[in-house]
Parts: structure tokens; C-alpha cells; sequence
């Protein structure tokens, strides 16, 4: 059994044959100021989760650079966000995560995230100084945690160079000086962004008892699909 699927490439663009765990909550974009368009794509419920924790990070770490907003005051806001992002990562995820038999991944993300959220606030509210200094890598150690593990459950390449990212930006969080917030949320906005534009790699579909008769053969006509656009496209 390979561990992860080298004969995928880590990114590419979205294929439109999805599986019917996919086509759940599908959100369909054509944003356009006259008649330049602004965005246009689709958007599984596993790319919303990815937009709301960039939504959210953006808000952390920008007010944390550049709003003159006192710890306390922000310990507050990051634990309200991290607990709404918390609850809407599991709300939309769910039965993609119980259809790919991964429901201990959604686990593991909410107990990395609502630790760090408890950690965090100790650090401010206890005056744990030696942490609080230490934010930036706190949260880029976390997520490179919780990518690690997406990559052991899907078997993908791609979350496993984002857990080399995260920790790599960790090493470097010292030469960024004061703007260790600003480049903290530019290594986790910008790979969440990217998750969520982009295909990434995972193994391959598995026969899952939630689904119906239909509903799985369903997936195999539409994996199908997507190994002949892959043909195709070799071919080109």
C-alpha cells in the first residue's frame, strides 16, 4: 500500500466531476464589477472551511499587527472567532468526513484549536510570558500539527508541504521581527487560500457504508469522468 499517491500532481485546477460527498452544500461564484470578473469558481463545503479560518486568521493576526487593541480585549475576540470557526468547520464537514471514514481528523482539529485558543489565553490573562512571546510559533506549530495529520488521513502530498511550510515558518518567525503576526498570518491565509482555489491530492475514493447503492455508483461514474479528463489531458 503506497502512503501517498506520487502519481497526482500536489495542486491543480478543480476538476467538475465530484463525488456526491462533494456536491453537498456546493457553493457556485460569478462575482464581476461590469464586466470584469472578480471571482468566479466553485466551492466544496472542505474549501469553505478553508475560507472561513483565512476569513478568521486575517482578523486575528492583521489586529494584532496593526490595531492598537489591548491583549485582553483580543484574547476575547480570537477565542469568540476560534470557537465559531470550531463550530462550522465541524458543522460543514461532517458527512465529508464520515463518507471518507476520517471523523478522528475533525477531532484532532478541534482539540488543536480549542487548546490553543485555552493556551493562549493563559499566556495573557496568567501573564505566562516566556508563551506569549511565542505566539506566532504556537500557532504555526499547531497547524503544521493539524496538517500532518490531514496528510496521514487523505495520504496527501500537498497538506504535508504545508506542514514543512508552517514549520519552516516557524524557524524563520525570529528574522521577522516586529512583524511576526503579519508574516505568521501570511504563511497560514496564504496556504488555506490555496487550499481552497486549488485540487490537492488525497488516495482514492473508498466504499463507504453511508452512502447509498446509487450514491456510490454514482462516485464511480464520476471517477470515471475524472480519469478521462486526466487522459485527455496527458494526451494534450
Amino acid at each position: 500500500m503506497t502512503v501517498l499517491p506520487i502519481s497526482q500532481p500536489l495542486l491543480r485546477d478543480k476538476q467538475e466531476a465530484l463525488d456526491f460527498q462533494d456536491l453537498q452544500g456546493l457553493l457556485r461564484l460569478n462575482l464581476k464589477i461590469g464586466q470584469l470578473r472578480v471571482l468566479s469558481g466553485f466551492y466544496t463545503r472542505i474549501d469553505q472551511v478553508f475560507i472561513l479560518w483565512g476569513l478568521i486568521c486575517a482578523g486575528m493576526f492583521l489586529t494584532a499587527q496593526f490595531l492598537p487593541i489591548s491583549w485582553y480585549t483580543q484574547a476575547i475576540l480570537w477565542s469568540v472567532l476560534t470557537c465559531l470557526g470550531t463550530m462550522g468547520m465541524v458543522v460543514l464537514t461532517w458527512f465529508w468526513v464520515s463518507v471518507e471514514k476520517v471523523r478522528w481528523l475533525i477531532y484532532c482539529w478541534v482539540i488543536l484549536m480549542l487548546g490553543g485558543v485555552l493556551i493562549t489565553d493563559a499566556s495573557i490573562f496568567l501573564g505566562w510570558g516566556e508563551i506569549l512571546m511565542r505566539l506566532c510559533a504556537l500557532w504555526l506549530g499547531l497547524s503544521s500539527i493539524g496538517y500532518l495529520c490531514t496528510a496521514l488521513a487523505l495520504r496527501s502530498r500537498t497538506f504535508l508541504m504545508t506542514a514543512i511550510i508552517h514549520l519552516l515558518g516557524i524557524m524563520a518567525m525570529p528574522y521577522f521581527g516586529q512583524w511576526q503576526f503579519l508574516a505568521t498570518g501570511i504563511i497560514i491565509i496564504m496556504s488555506l487560500l490555496i487550499l481552497a482555489e486549488w485540487q490537492w491530492d488525497m488516495r482514492q475514493p473508498i466504499d463507504s457504508d453511508i452512502l447509498t447503492p446509487e450514491q456510490k455508483q454514482f462516485n464511480k461514474q464520476q471517477q470515471q469522468l475524472r480519469q478521462l479528463a486526466d487522459l485527455l489531458d496527458i494526451s494534450q
